[in-house]
């Protein structure tokens, strides 16, 4: 299950898969798509009709804004001043662009961090869920890079998955989720390397805010750039209206399997309190910690599977790891807390929103 970013075209197969997509793309249609982060389910974010689509092929709520992604400046391009560069790449979509904003894109882009800033008033209600702001980034791979620089355009791209469920970080996992989408064209990047959704930073008020935890943490960006992120609710400004941003509500990338966390040493204690489904558990431990105990070995109902203790290796395997399972029709899923620590600030809030949402989907929170 290692990650890998790169290609699984050849050179003229990638050209090739990428004049289709942009045909599909200038046609009104939509693609799937690969980043470094998760598959994404791309249209024109200049097209109404197209972004609509989005909403109703994903059952995604209205309400609920996209991020839209763009391509990194060309090499032709950055030969005189990067920093320009960028600048012209954004300005059409935005109103204001805070020099906050540019330091954190030119450490950061292309890569997994999504900036929110006011939008222009050019840009579509649709991708914005209503609101002022628009999100915006630059994905760190070279398909969605190849494909955005022929496209010439943005691309609104949330994941490509029904909405509230296991986000894919693979090419199978679109094609699956959308088995009932037989029109639907997936661009085949390979496995996607950070496996968990951008770190989404906050600038529209002019105060940097941290709206979702990703592999990008606060640290980074204070230790990379001198920018100051601070917690969302640690603003001092109480009458701040926080933007609605992707993957914010309490129920989000959930298996359909019931899933549970458990801390230190309390694995069996956290199974037992679900006696009506615990007939077929996966435990899931770290590698380093499989479970000795006569109660677990001896159980033919609890099965092991062991996940790395390294935060960017869980995340990357995450996703693929809870679809994976979910294949298998366990009855519950129990995995280790993650460790405290900025790293894994963006496992446990995947963890925790899965939690609230797994199960049956008569039964679940989605909707909350």
């Amino acid at each position: 299950m290692t990650a890998d970013p790169q290609p699984t075209l050849s050179g003229s197969e990638l050209q090739h898969a990428v004049e289709q997509a942009v045909r599909r793309l200038q046609q009104g249609g939509l693609v799937a798509i690969p980043t470094e982060t998760v598959y994404g389910l791309a249209a024109d974010a200049s097209n109404e009709q197209a972004v609509q689509k989005i909403f109703s092929t994903k059952g995604r709520p209205a309400d609920h804004p996209l991020i839209v992604h763009l391509a990194a400046p060309s090499i032709l391009d950055t030969l005189g001043n990067r920093s320009d560069a960028w600048f012209k790449l954004i300005a059409p979509w935005v109103r204001d662009l805070p020099e906050e904003a540019m330091r954190l894109v030119e450490a950061f882009w292309p890569g997994p961090l999504t900036l929110v800033l006011k939008k222009d008033k050019h840009v579509l209600s649709a991708v914005t869920g209503g609101q002022d702001t628009i999100a915006l980034r630059s994905p760190d791979h070279p398909v969605a890079q190849a494909l955005l620089q022929a496209f010439g355009g943005g691309l609104a791209a949330p994941s490509a998955n029904r909405f509230g469920k296991v986000s894919p970080t693979r090419a199978a996992d679109v094609s699956a989720e959308f088995s009932d989408q037989a029109n639907l064209l997936i661009l085949d990047g390979g496995d996607c390397a950070v496996g968990i959704e951008s770190t989404i930073v906050d600038l529209s008020s002019g105060v940097p805010v941290l709206l979702r935890p990703g592999a990008i943490t606060p640290e980074q960006i204070a230790q990379q750039t001198g920018v100051r992120v601070l917690q969302t609710g640690a603003c001092a400004d109480s009458e701040k209206i926080t933007p609605r941003v992707s993957g914010s509500l309490k129920a989000h990338y959930a298996p359909n399997t019931p899933l549970r966390l458990y801390a230190a040493g309390a694995a069996l204690d956290c199974i037992s309190q679900y006696p009506d489904t615990k007939s077929h558990v996966a435990l899931i431990v770290w590698d380093s910690e499989q479970m000795s105990d006569p109660q677990v070995l001896g159980a033919s109902h609890i099965q092991q599977v062991t996940i790395p203790e390294q935060s960017d290796l869980f995340a990357s395997r995450l996703y693929r790891l809870l679809r994976d399972l979910d294949d298998h029709s366990w009855d519950l899923i129990v995995m280790p807390e993650p460790p405290i620590g900025q790293e894994w600030d963006g496992v446990r809030d995947r963890l925790q929103r899965a939690c609230f949402g797994s199960g049956p989907p008569v039964n679940n929170h989605v909707s909350s």
